[in-house]
C-alpha cells in the first residue's frame, strides 16, 4: 500500500474543490497548488567559527528529512570579514511528498510551540502567490533535541505556489490549515 501524505489528501478532497468554486475555475488544472517549500538559514557568525555551518546543516537535515545545501557568499566585505566564495548559511528545497509531511508537522506541532502565538501575518505575500515567513528559534521543532542546540538561530520558510494573486494564495494556504491573524 503507497502512503499519501495527509495535508496531500486535504489539497485533493477538500481543498481544490473549494477554490475551484470560489474562484469560478473552468479546469482542476487551474486550481492553484503548493510547487515547493524553501528553507534558508543565514548565519551571521559563520565568518568566525566554520563548525556553525555544519551545525546548521545537520540541525536542518534532522527538521526537514533531506540534506541541507551551505550558501556561499557573492561577494567580499571587508567590513564583516567576509571573502567571497565563504559558506554563510545552509538552504533546502522541499517538494513532493516530504514538503507535505514537513508543512504538516510545522502547521500542526512546530507553529503552535511559539511563544505568544497568535497567528501568522497575512501581509507576507510577495505579489505573485508566494509566501515568505522568518521563524526566530529553530527549537520549536520537536525534532531538535534542546541540549545539544549550540546556539539559537532563526530561518526564513518560503512557500512557492503556483497561484497567479495574493488573494488566491492565500485562500490556499488558509484551507490547508495555516493559522493567519485573526482580525
Amino acid at each position: 500500500m503507497n502512503y499519501v501524505p495527509r495535508l496531500k489528501t486535504k489539497y485533493q478532497k477538500e481543498v481544490a474543490p473549494l477554490l475551484m468554486q470560489q474562484f469560478n475555475y473552468s479546469s482542476v488544472m487551474q486550481v492553484p497548488r503548493i510547487e515547493k517549500v524553501c528553507i534558508n538559514q543565514g548565519i551571521g557568525d559563520a565568518t568566525g567559527d566554520k563548525k556553525l555551518v555544519d551545525n546548521a546543516a545537520a540541525e536542518l537535515a534532522i527538521i526537514v528529512g533531506q540534506k541541507a545545501v551551505p550558501t556561499k557568499a557573492k561577494t567580499s566585505i571587508s567590513n564583516f570579514k567576509l571573502r567571497e566564495g565563504m559558506p554563510i548559511g545552509v538552504r533546502v528545497t522541499l517538494r513532493g511528498d516530504r514538503m507535505y509531511e514537513f508543512l504538516d508537522r510545522f502547521l500542526n506541532i512546530s507553529l503552535p510551540r511559539v511563544r505568544d502565538f497568535r497567528g501568522v501575518n497575512d501581509k507576507s505575500f510577495d505579489g505573485r502567490g508566494n509566501y515568505t515567513m522568518g521563524i526566530t528559534e529553530q527549537i520549536i521543532f520537536p525534532e531538535i533535541d534542546i541540549e545539544k542546540v549550540s546556539k539559537i538561530m532563526g530561518m526564513d520558510i518560503t512557500i512557492v505556489t503556483t497561484a497567479k494573486t495574493d488573494a488566491e494564495a492565500f485562500s490556499l494556504l488558509k484551507e490547508m490549515g495555516m493559522p493567519f491573524v485573526k482580525k
